[in-house]
């Protein structure tokens, strides 16, 4: 599946969730956050749905992003790293971001299924980046 088919299906799953949902889904995501800076490998299996993908779009493959599948692989592309990534809205839905001389050069799009992260979308693209509603949150 290409990164912008990806995301217009993140973006389906997101717009369809309630209230109660949008507030996990943000958790999720800090929670996510947390474990990658710390490290924690098991705290971030515990996020992961077990069948989890890590997808990029080409920009950010160029740049050294790889793919990955199943929850261990992903757990461990981001287990101590993500230091410098921000909380963000992206469209609307929690995501992270990671910014540089001002300027955001990477998202990091969440697909939740079933109270899991069932994929994470990184996208360098800079038009994408472009098209997108993105805001800062603190964190």
């Amino acid at each position: 599946m290409s990164g912008s088919a990806s995301w217009e299906s993140h973006q389906v799953d997101q717009a369809t969730a309630g209230e109660p949902d949008a507030a996990r889904h943000r958790q999720l995501v800090a929670a996510f956050l947390a474990a990658s800076r710390g490290g924690d490998f098991d705290a971030l299996l515990t996020l992961l749905a077990s069948d989890a993908v890590l997808r990029s779009d080409p920009t950010a493959a160029q740049s050294g992003a790889s793919a990955a599948r199943g929850a261990h692989a992903v757990a461990r592309s981001f287990a101590g790293r993500a230091k410098a990534a921000r909380p963000a809205l992206i469209d609307g839905a929690p995501g992270l971001v990671w910014a540089s001389a001002g300027r955001v050069r990477v998202v990091f799009a969440f697909t939740i299924a079933d109270g899991k992260i069932a994929a994470i979308d990184i996208l360098a693209d800079p038009e994408h980046l472009e098209r997108l509603d993105l805001q800062l949150l603190a964190g």
